[in-house]
């Protein structure tokens, strides 16, 4: 038999999660102004491109995004290891100077966010850095934190959080596999 399942958040729940992280980021950044975001290949670039529809709904102005990809960034990336799939980092904007929101899925360890961290730094030095995340499930490594969270969701380390997209990439659900 598989994995139990159990939907944390339905597309009605992500729905709302997004928008009331869309509300936060506004409130706590004046508007939009300097605004950028900034996704970690590939959920959290989804969820960034949703998050970027939502503001302009709100504010009348969309925020650009950019996508970022860890693969040689992560600290268990070893020399031998075999051809790991390196995504397309694109970020066609300047980040010096601007509010950069850092947007993925499941914030877990902090490890992705680590090395998210690091790419960023790469491509200048912005004014800020804020973290959203779609889900907090605990059981951090490093000294990381979101700013904004959709839901947190205590697990185990043997539980994995899955969110699913449809076709046209747009968060479907959340699901909790035991």
């Amino acid at each position: 038999m598989g994995a139990e399942k159990t939907v944390i958040l339905d597309g009605a729940g992500v729905r709302r999660a997004l928008t009331r992280i869309a509300h936060e980021i506004l409130e706590r950044n004046k508007g939009v102004a300097d605004l950028v975001l900034v996704g970690i290949r590939t959920g959290g670039v989804h969820l960034a491109r949703e998050l970027s529809l939502r503001l302009e709904e709100i504010e009348g102005e969309r925020p650009p995004v950019g996508e970022v990809d860890i693969t040689l960034y992560r600290d268990d990336f070893k020399g031998h290891t075999p051809h790991l799939p390196v995504g397309k980092t694109d970020i066609p904007f300047a980040i010096e100077g601007k509010k950069v929101v850092l947007v993925d899925d499941v914030l877990f360890t902090g490890r992705t966010i680590r090395a998210a961290l690091d790419a960023l730094m790469d491509h200048g030095r912005p004014d800020c850095i804020q973290l959203a995340v779609l889900v907090d499930r605990g059981h951090r490594e490093l000294p990381i934190r979101a700013d904004f969270v959709g839901r947190n969701v205590p697990t185990s380390r043997k539980e994995n959080i899955l969110v699913t997209f449809d076709g046209d990439n747009r968060p479907l659900e959340v699901v909790l596999e035991k």
